[in-house]
């Protein structure tokens, strides 16, 4: 949700779980976070439910490239802003194994012990090694996951030019109704790591400089996107049940759109056994 109509967004999304004084807060602190760091656009990104507090979560960036490179930071009052470290491969990946909820405390350590062998032959055996993991690291990995798999943008949202760079575009006039009934629609808002190999019948109707992200259609389980239409069938509204929290609302014919994730940081592993 964009920082100068945060309060008109967190209205269209019912829930959303931020209150008026919150809401007032935070915007006033992200527009003067974005002079500050002088970022070309910072919206509010959603906020991960601690024990003990809360982290606000906000991305912006620096120049016309939308996609890479974004900067994140997070608040624990939603007045002041800390830089996080972009997420790792390593990090991710040390983070997966962390269960439970978040405390609410960035210097917060975690314990992780494994089982691992040491030695060779007759003479290996096995050990147990811990390691350590902070909270902010976890934060980090968190954020890079559900930007991954659950960010959301709406078809013509984004257009990537003959550099590679992905800008607004600006000619963005919103979904028809029939085109936001289909999950077709909506892309994953992320670079693409895989990407789908397509038949040329199916290359024949994209646009490569605005087809160029993976659509929410071929998401896997089936069924883990549920969308709706609310306020007198006026709001689009697509929520993610593999990371539950996460809402995406885009108002068909005009160019607003965005989503919020408002959650305990924590992946629906059980979503398979519920479709």
């Amino acid at each position: 949700m964009e920082a100068e109509t945060l309060q008109q967004c967190a209205e269209l999304v019912s829930g959303c779980g931020l209150s008026p004084e919150h809401t007032a807060a935070l915007r006033s602190s992200l527009l003067l976070l974005r002079r500050d760091m002088r970022l070309s656009r910072l919206f509010f990104w959603g906020k991960i439910l601690g024990v003990r507090g809360d982290y606000y979560i906000a991305q912006g960036a620096e120049g016309a490239e939308q996609l890479r490179n974004r900067r994140t930071f997070y608040s624990l009052n939603c007045l002041d802003w800390c830089l996080l470290p972009p997420a790792t491969d390593d990090v991710i990946r040390d983070a997966r194994v962390i269960k439970g909820r978040f405390i609410g405390d960035p210097a917060h350590e975690y314990e992780h012990t494994v089982r691992r062998k040491a030695g060779e032959g007759s003479a290996g055996f096995e050990e147990d090694v811990t390691n350590y993991i902070k909270e902010e690291s976890r934060l980090v990995a968190t954020i890079a996951l559900i930007d991954r798999e659950a960010a959301v943008a709406p078809r013509g949202a984004f257009i990537k030019n003959p550099l590679g760079q992905v800008n607004i575009n600006h000619s963005f006039r919103g979904l028809t109704i029939s085109e936001a009934k289909k999950l077709s629609s909506f892309f994953h808002f992320t670079p693409t790591l895989i990407p789908k190999k397509k038949s040329l019948l199916e290359k024949a109707d994209l646009d490569p400089a605005i087809d160029f992200l993976d659509s929410l259609e071929h998401d896997i389980p089936k069924g883990c996107w549920s969308l709706q239409w609310e306020r007198g069938s006026s709001v689009m509204v697509l929520r993610s049940l593999l990371w539950l929290g996460m809402t995406f609302y885009h108002i068909p014919l005009t160019p607003q759109y965005g989503y919020v994730y408002i959650g305990n940081g924590e992946r629906n592993i059980d979503l398979p056994f519920m479709i």
